[in-house]
């Protein structure tokens, strides 16, 4: 499974367009009036404010080389602070054997580099912002976890574990020798390496094979095509 794009909306239009283009320098792809996007290595980011509410907030992670993560910190560290997580300011995932890090943006989403060791390629080049693969993981908060995992698997989105979606805790939707997540929760858990609760707040999920997972602002979960539709 490859996430190609996702849409998040922001309250802080400006102020992320700045620290995404001018602070982290990633390319812009596309410059609205109430929406911008970047080029995230092989997949798309786009901010809008069109539906923003409050101001909504997300986790997502991206890919980086497996031997730049050491490189990639001190790149990050120069350019915002990092988050904690008793007292560290980064984790080694076992069960992943991945490293990561954790920092916010302008409008408080939950930021993570992750060096997958046995899935991405090494690289030989210095890290920079060209040297992030793609949208590793992004967080799907809903009211009903099971329902809405029931629909993904149907599109062949299946849990990375060989066990059926569960209620109130972190789902890993996608392929166990993947790089790249859904993750499907409910509100209420505790982000990893922040003290925000999950929220739900529109988002727009477009995978491989033109599949898409949205969830709008009134809560409502559409999954395409539809189990109607297969």
């Amino acid at each position: 499974m490859e996430i190609k794009s996702v849409v998040l909306q922001t309250g802080k239009l400006e102020e992320m367009r700045e620290f995404y283009c001018e602070v982290l320098g990633f390319p812009m792809t596309l410059d609205g009036e109430d929406r911008f996007s970047i080029s995230i290595g092989d997949s798309v980011l786009e901010y809008t404010s069109s539906e923003a509410q409050e101001n909504p907030f997300y986790h997502f992670a991206f890919n980086i080389p497996p031997n730049k993560f050491e490189e990639a910190k001190s790149w990050i560290k120069e350019r915002v602070t990092l988050n904690k997580e008793e007292g560290k300011d980064e984790v080694y995932f076992d069960h992943l054997n991945a490293n990561a890090l954790y920092f916010e943006d302008p409008a408080g989403n939950i930021v993570e580099l992750i060096a997958r060791q046995k899935v991405s390629m090494p690289s030989i080049r210095p890290f920079s912002i060209e040297s992030i693969i793609n949208i590793s993981e992004i967080s799907l908060v809903v009211d009903d976890a099971l329902s809405v995992g029931k629909e993904m698997q149907a599109i062949g989105v299946k849990r990375r574990i060989d066990k059926e979606v569960e209620s109130g805790v972190l789902n890993f939707m996608g392929e166990p020798d993947n790089d790249s997540f859904v993750l499907l929760l409910e509100e209420g858990r505790k982000w990893f390496f922040s003290d925000k609760i999950s929220i739900a707040y529109p988002v727009e999920i477009t995978l491989d094979g033109n599949r898409k997972i949205s969830l709008n602002s009134s809560g409502e979960v559409k999954v395409s095509p539809s189990i109607e539709e297969l």
